[in-house]
């Protein structure tokens, strides 16, 4: 493995390494074919016996290359150049047991009180939350150690964890149980609790619309019922059916609204926005079922044995207040559409298709339906009473049943794509893509991912390369640079280089952090649909 070439008399040799080390300062010596050995940098004892073992084998190489030459020259110094670089370090449990902790989990994990953490050596850390700058942390060591004098053995804190966890459940058995009683409480004394900010929700905005939409379809409902009873009209059934099909969706729709309005927990850390989504695709399967079904199956049910209506004069009346209470409704969900799309920046049917609101979107299409279908309806209610033939009431039935159904699938459809986690808008993309590389801190950055979590929530993700010259830079501009260049000159022995070069690369690395905050801060505040970041570092 030893590269040698002759230069002038001289002999260089290159020691080979299968690693790479870190070369952190160099150390020369010079040795001579005398034995004579002159120093040209710090002493070293490996380094010293690496020399001359390498001193013996050159000059038994020289005198074998010189074997068969019988004149005598005087022999060239032979200089042999070491670099001394930084061992490789194993790092053990005496480096991870300098690792932080922090005080909650200390208490947790460990048993401890906070009183026993006033005891422990405290450390300042930067925050990665917005609200505060600095929170202090311990050794894990240091815990650990305070946890054994406390319990005494390993054995003790185990027992005690056990202990606590069996305590954990029976108090979450306990808090179910009192919740139950405390509902029951409620049931039979009374609700006496104010208003809550959910209530408030049913009076604005997509709550409004819905409220709105189940008393006027319950009533539709009822009088439709009793049209279809006293003319035993199939269009007259199809559209009773429609409209409780209707009422008990936005029943749903209501209940997905309040679920929706339910803080994080550490079980759903998002939070339940999705809940509208999932009560809208739920609702559109009601549709489909309940609704279409029963129209069609009405339908196909006249065809086969017809009979003969009965007069039809209630009917058209009960159709035509239908029609009147059903636009209302249309109205008010148009209206309020028209705002949220506004205040978006969508158009209309951007708006619709793209599922912004799913609350709304039912109403809006099922009210759309139910307008059309009351058309259908009278339609051929007027032709069968016209010509007497009862086909044209099934046929209308049959009308009604398919108008329902595209209804559903299109809700069906959208809110699929919502729940799936569909990709943001390409310009709303590409915006935030030019505000990160824009940023001098940034080199590049991969593997861009931007969800929409329902509700004009959105999730981003990208892999950052960040500048380190630039990030250093950063770091420069905030030190005393007179007293850093004081301790680069004080620095003597690899030890000392090794300890400055650790703390301030630690220092370097919390600049690192910081920046990252940064530049998640700024991506939310600049777009406000953006509510969760995540940059990784490459």
């Amino acid at each position: 493995g030893w590269q040698v070439s002759m230069k002038s008399g001289s002999l260089s040799c290159i020691l080979p390494c299968n690693r790479l080390p870190v070369q952190l300062m160099s150390q020369v010596r010079v040795y001579t074919s005398n034995g004579q050995k002159k120093d040209l940098g710090s002493e070293d004892t490996n380094g010293s016996a690496r020399g001359e073992t390498l001193h013996k084998v050159e000059t038994g190489r020289q005198d074998t290359a010189n074997a068969g030459q019988k004149q005598s020259s005087p022999k060239q110094p032979i200089q042999v150049k070491v670099k001394a670089v930084l061992k490789k370090r194993e790092y053990g449990p005496k480096y991870t047991q300098n690792n932080f902790i922090t005080g909650v989990r200390a208490i947790n994990e460990f048993c401890l009180k906070s009183s026993d953490l006033d005891q422990l050596r405290k450390i300042k850390r930067r925050s990665p939350h917005d609200d505060t700058e600095t929170f202090t942390v311990y050794l894990r060591s240091d815990v650990e150690a305070k946890s054994l004098e406390v319990w005494g053995s390993p054995e003790a804190l185990a027992r005690e964890r056990k202990r606590r966890k069996e305590a954990e459940i029976k108090y979450r058995e306990n808090l179910f149980r009192n919740q139950r009683l405390l509902w029951e409480y409620k049931e039979f004394f009374g609700n006496t609790k104010p208003r809550s900010s959910t209530a408030a929700m049913f009076f604005k905005g997509p709550g409004k619309v819905v409220m709105v939409a189940i008393c006027i379809n319950g009533l539709n409902f009822f009088f439709k019922l009793l049209a279809w009873v006293y003319t035993g009209s199939a269009s007259m059934f199809s559209e009773a059916i429609h409209s409780l099909a209707d009422t008990c969706n936005q029943a749903l729709l209501a209940l997905g609204i309040s679920q929706s309005a339910r803080t994080p927990d550490p079980s759903h850390p998002y939070g339940f926005t999705n809940m509208r989504y999932i009560a809208s695709l739920i609702s559109g399967v009601g549709i489909f079922m309940m609704g279409a079904g029963l129209s069609w199956y009405h339908g196909v049910m006249g065809l086969l044995h017809p009979h003969p209506v009965e007069s039809l004069l209630w009917a058209y009346c009960i159709l035509a207040g239908s029609l009147v209470s059903e636009g209302a409704t249309l109205l008010v969900a148009i209206n309020e559409i028209r705002r949220s799309a506004r205040a978006k920046g969508l158009s209309f049917y951007q708006y619709v298709v793209q599922s912004r609101d799913p609350s709304t979107n039912v109403v809006l299409l099922e009210d759309a339906a139910a307008v059309l279908s009351v058309a259908v309806a009278a339609t051929c209610m007027g032709l069968t009473s016209l010509t007497g033939n009862p086909y044209y009431d099934s046929v209308g039935s049959l009308g009604v049943g398919t108008l329902l159904g595209t209804v559903s699938a299109f809700l069906i459809y959208t809110n699929t794509e919502a729940l799936l986690g569909r990709s943001i808008e390409p310009e709303q993309l590409q915006r935030l893509t030019e505000l990160l590389e824009s940023d001098p801190v940034v080199r590049a950055i991969h593997d861009v991912k931007a969800t929409d979590m329902g509700m004009s929530k959105v999730r981003f993700k990208a892999e950052v390369d960040f500048d380190g010259r630039v990030v250093t830079r950063s770091y420069l501009e905030k030190q005393d640079i007179e007293q850093l260049l004081q301790e680069i000159q004080q620095v003597k022995t690899l030890e000392e280089l090794e300890t400055f070069m650790l703390k301030h690369g630690e220092n370097i690395i919390d600049m690192l952090g910081a920046e990252v905050d940064r530049l998640e801060k700024d991506l939310k505040q600049r777009n406000p649909d953006v509510r969760h970041v995540d940059l990784e570092i490459l």
